[in-house]
């Protein structure tokens, strides 16, 4: 299992590169949004009830376990009503593993996705044809 660091550290030939643990959560969350189905990255459930989080708090529905070279990612999300859960949520974890990978060189071990709530659409409010 990968160790808990706050940052990935990597030596180079002319010197050290630092990847900040926050950096790969945000990498997770958007890869997440990405998705289709995807209502929202959740903080979790608060009185039984999921917290949706804008794009400005990503990383708060995201935890990040990194080692020397791998990383395991959980994330809570909040799909779409209609949409097929397993199908978005196989997706989410192939954006998330393939984002990670290509963007910072580790090895994505497991992207555990938590299905925390579904996002019903608003109704749309209807015109009344006789008024304008």
């Amino acid at each position: 299992m990968p160790v808990h660091m706050d940052s990935i550290t990597t030596k180079q030939d002319i010197g050290h590169v630092r990847i900040a643990q926050e950096v790969v959560a945000t990498i997770a969350g958007l890869a997440a949004t990405e998705v289709e189905g995807v209502a929202a990255m959740s903080g979790g459930l608060g009185g039984g009830i999921a917290e949706m989080l804008g794009r400005k708090n990503l990383t708060r529905g995201v935890k990040v376990e990194v080692g020397e070279r791998e990383a395991a990612i959980d994330m809570n999300i909040i799909v779409n009503f209609g949409s097929r859960i397993p199908e978005v949520a196989k997706r989410v974890q192939e954006n998330v593993k393939r984002s990670i990978e290509s963007m910072t060189g580790l090895t994505v071990v497991e992207v555990n996705v938590h299905i925390q709530g579904v996002n019903f659409p608003t109704p749309e409010t209807k015109e009344d044809d006789r008024v304008r």
